[in-house]
C-alpha cells in the first residue's frame, strides 16, 4: 500500500518504512500527521480518491541543506549580486498509512551496532596506506625513510 501526500508545496509517494526529506514542518513529541493526502492505494492496486485517510511519521531528524548560490548578473552595467541560502528541512519516516479502516505499519528498523575503535595497549592507532607514506606518518613512512641529500658546494672564481 503506497501514499501520494502533499507537504511543503511537494507531493510524495511514500510507503510505510520511507524516509523522506520536507520542509521544516511543525511537531509533536517528534510525531508528524499528513492531512492532505492525494491518493491512496488499496493492495489490489486500485487507486482511490481518499476519504479519512491519515498518515503518521516520526521525525528523524532537523537540519538544514547545502548551501545555494543565488548570483545576479547584469551585463554592461556592472552590477553583480551574489546571495547564499540554506534551506530548512525535516526528515521524516513514515509508520503508518491508514485507510478505510486498515492500517499499514512500517517494520521496526533495528538500530545500527556502533564501530569499536582500534587501538593498541598504550599506543595510538597509526596511520597506513599511501597518503600515511606521503605525508610521513605510520611505520611504513620510517622504514622507507631516506636520508637528507648533501648539495654540491660553489666554488668562488
Amino acid at each position: 500500500m503506497y501514499a501520494v501526500i502533499r507537504a511543503g508545496g511537494k507531493q510524495y509517494r511514500v510507503v510505510p518504512g520511507d524516509t523522506i526529506e520536507v520542509e521544516r514542518t511543525p511537531n509533536t513529541d517528534g510525531s508528524v500527521e499528513f492531512d492532505d493526502i492525494l491518493a491512496v492505494s488499496a493492495e489490489d492496486g486500485q487507486v482511490s480518491q481518499p476519504k479519512g485517510a491519515k498518515v503518521v511519521g516520526t521525525v528523524v531528524e532537523e537540519g538544514r541543506g547545502n548551501k545555494i548560490l543565488v548570483f545576479h548578473f547584469k551585463r554592461k552595467k556592472q552590477y553583480k549580486k551574489l546571495q547564499g541560502h540554506r534551506q530548512s528541512f525535516t526528515r521524516v519516516r513514515i509508520a503508518e498509512i491508514s485507510f478505510g479502516g486498515q492500517t499499514f505499519t512500517a517494520p521496526d528498523q533495528p538500530e545500527k551496532a556502533k564501530k569499536a575503535k582500534k587501538e593498541v595497549a598504550g599506543e595510538p592507532a597509526q596511520k597506513t596506506g599511501p597518503r600515511a607514506m606521503k605525508k610521513g606518518h605510520g611505520a611504513a613512512a620510517e622504514k622507507e625513510a631516506k636520508p637528507a641529500r648533501k648539495t654540491a658546494s660553489r666554488k668562488k672564481a
